[in-house]
């Protein structure tokens, strides 16, 4: 997101950071500004995806959008974050002044009375779903963190990209090259796309292939989406949300930077967005674990050749 928002307040409700969020993105799409296509440019931290310092694991779902939101609105230099308590584990000290990063992550609980009841009656026992908030720092606004403040390596906009070649063989997909548009075709079970010598800049043959990549994992082979929307629903609107943050968690992950700045479907987008405060939430979530499935299949592979 790329206006000066402030981030949650620290009492707000489930409901309110579901809102709050979405409005955020909202706001940007009716800009132009497509949040999960970053301006990296412009960035001090080039290209890749939000991580924990201490961890090395990487922030997902929604947390990715909120993250990178703060270190290209904020100027910081590394995608690399820690909470209070781990900030004090190893020695560090936030700066005075600095302000924190609001994220969540989505969890639930079986109340000690639903408990007691599905006991009673033999029943399953229902789950409550909660959104939990916590803070993090970049390492930027901490001192004595100087191990964790690494940059990540150069965006490679070269026509060939190894990295991104390996993952699109270790998939498994049905690629057909030498289309006249790109798409995939879920009932067939194939991915179509035009030569990389067709794309005005070579490096969007990537961000393209992920883009269809994304709809693939939705098979029930697979992830198992619905992907019968038709062009133009609602169904097809939020299939569309999904696989475009899952081409740029991947290009993020493998340091690719495209130059296009697709905005056919933003009316879309807020169509569902406008109706449904935990659309982006889920979509960014579907997301995540489509990007998951693409990265492990060429984890996979590289430890079996």
């Amino acid at each position: 997101m790329c206006s000066n928002n402030q981030q949650p307040a620290g009492g707000q409700s489930r409901a309110d950071l579901y809102s709050d969020v979405t409005n955020r993105i909202i706001a940007e799409l009716e800009k132009g500004c497509v949040p999960w296509v970053r301006p990296w440019d412009q960035s001090k931290a080039g290209l890749g995806l939000p991580a924990n310092a201490t961890t090395n694991r990487h922030y997902s779902g929604i947390n990715i959008l909120i993250l990178w939101d703060a270190v290209i609105r904020r100027g910081f230099s590394a995608h690399k974050w820690l909470t209070l308590r781990q900030v004090n584990a190893v020695g560090g000290t936030i700066r005075k002044g600095e302000r924190g990063t609001t994220v969540c992550y989505a969890d639930s609980f079986i109340p000690k009375e639903e408990q007691e009841r599905a006991r009673e009656v033999g029943d399953a026992a229902h789950s409550v779903a909660f959104l939990k908030r916590f803070t993090v720092f970049n390492v930027d606004q901490c001192e004595g963190l100087s191990d964790y403040a690494v940059s990540p390596p150069a965006p490679d906009n070269s026509q060939t990209v190894a990295e991104a070649e390996t993952l699109i063989r270790a998939s498994g997909a049905d690629f057909r090259i030498g289309s006249g548009e790109a798409f995939y075709n879920w009932r067939e079970d194939f991915i179509a796309v035009p030569q990389q010598a067709a794309f005005f800049d070579p490096i969007n043959y990537y961000r393209t292939c992920f883009h269809e990549l994304g709809h693939w994992t939705g098979h029930p082979a697979r992830l198992s989406r619905n992907l019968e929307g038709r062009f133009g629903s609602e169904g097809y609107a939020r299939e569309e949300l999904v696989a475009e943050m899952t081409s740029a968690f991947v290009c993020a992950q493998l340091h690719i930077q495209p130059t296009v700045r697709h905005t056919d479907y933003i009316g879309n987008w807020l169509t569902v967005l406008r109706g449904d405060a935990r659309a982006i939430f889920q979509a960014a979530s579907m997301a995540s674990r489509a990007a998951d499935f693409l990265l492990t299949s060429t984890d996979q592979a590289s430890r079996a050749a």
